[in-house]
């Protein structure tokens, strides 16, 4: 098979779906690697070192997208991208198609393969594409947000683990999955008081046994959540439904709760987002904006500003995967891993997967009536 590696176009995206490593195991297993030329340099690799493993280096990436039979990519495509798009091209890369009902529709229309990382889901309903990234952007949605509570940054002033006879900022987590576990091992480390809220009574009992007392677990409900958000310096919004756009559970009337120069950042912006007065990611060069005397950040892609530690745990998760479809075809490759055949999205024209279909009304077809 040919394997298509683009450069990422979306702003402030140093990252690539794949390393001089994954790309020599793609050519040791027998398949051409498509490398356009810089696609790794902001992650730290040369094309040089892809070419010392047997990549092809594209000086365009029209050409990628056309002459490859797989794009492995990180970020969704964008709307520049969506006319390389053609029947039977297999897209594996993070899509967040139940956020993006313009790429759903193209997808649907050109008939390509469109197979989401965050979507493959192990039989214990852990996500192994998306955990390497939601660990990091755990850690980096504190670390942003410590920033942002510098008055010279908008916030309101305050030293996150405080000093001697001055308290700490108080944190406060709305998820206690991967993305907010990331969070609070940071926010914990840095020495800040850190509230967690989630529905998941054993996952509460879990980390508040990891965390030895140093970790104040909440029950999520309506009432409970103002109460921890109008006394929050920072909110780490940390919400995941597999597939599914983001419930808004940080309402509007919390932020107002807030008091000036508090900070929310918002991780799972990238699926529609957990906080009402958030209407759409921002970026890294434009990455916040206050409303309500708060200050937002909706990065959609945090993990790409520690691009080199991003794509080094990427393609360690993600390279298994990409050779399955590549040795067996996706069709196969599908049948024969129910994790992997999770992360169909669409295919041949058809929205396989029912997250995304509910989320823009559109029709559902069980991807065994596709594969059979």
């Amino acid at each position: 098979m040919i394997i298509g590696i683009p450069k990422e176009i979306k702003s402030q995206e140093s990252r690539v779906s794949l390393t001089p490593a994954g790309a020599d195991g793609f050519t040791r297993a027998g398949h051409r690697v498509l490398v356009e030329s810089g696609a790794g340099l902001g992650s730290g690799f040369t094309d040089e070192e892809y070419k010392e493993v047997g990549a092809e280096i594209v000086s365009d990436a029209a050409k990628v997208w056309a002459d490859a039979e797989m794009i492995m990519k990180v970020k969704e495509p964008l709307k520049s991208e969506y006319g390389y798009f053609r029947e039977g091209l297999i897209i594996f890369t993070y899509l967040h198609l139940a956020a993006e009902r313009e790429l759903t529709q193209a997808l649907v229309d050109s008939g390509a393969i469109a197979i989401a990382y965050e979507t493959v889901e192990l039989e214990n309903r852990s996500l192994p594409l998306l955990t390497p990234m939601s660990e990091v952007a755990g850690r980096m949605a504190v670390q942003q947000g410590s920033i942002y509570l510098e008055k010279t940054r908008g916030g309101k002033g305050l030293l996150i683990d405080g000093v001697p006879g001055v308290a700490p900022a108080h944190v406060v987590v709305v998820g206690a999955g991967i993305v907010g576990t990331g969070a609070i091992r940071r926010a914990i480390g840095l020495g800040a008081r850190v509230t967690v809220l989630d529905v998941n009574v054993d996952r509460l009992r879990y980390l508040g046994e990891v965390f030895m007392g140093r970790l104040e677990t909440v029950y999520s409900n309506n009432y409970n959540m103002m109460q921890a958000v109008k006394t929050a310096d920072l909110v780490v919004g940390a919400v995941l439904i597999p597939g599914a756009k983001a419930p808004k559970l940080v309402t509007e009337e919390m932020v107002k709760a807030m008091e000036p120069g508090s900070v929310i950042v918002d991780v799972a912006i990238d699926q529609g987002g957990c906080v009402e007065t958030i209407d759409g990611p921002t970026t890294h060069e434009d990455p916040i904006f206050i409303k309500h005397g708060v200050v937002h950040y909706a990065v959609a892609n945090i993990p790409g500003a520690v691009s080199k530690t991003s794509t080094l745990a990427l393609t360690n998760v993600t390279l298994g995967y990409g050779l399955r479809i590549a040795n067996n075809g996706w069709k196969d490759a599908l049948k024969a891993d129910a994790a992997l055949a999770k992360g169909a999205n669409v295919i041949n024209g058809k929205v396989v997967y029912k997250a995304v279909a509910d989320a823009f009304d559109m029709p559902y077809v069980d991807l065994i009536k596709v594969l059979s």
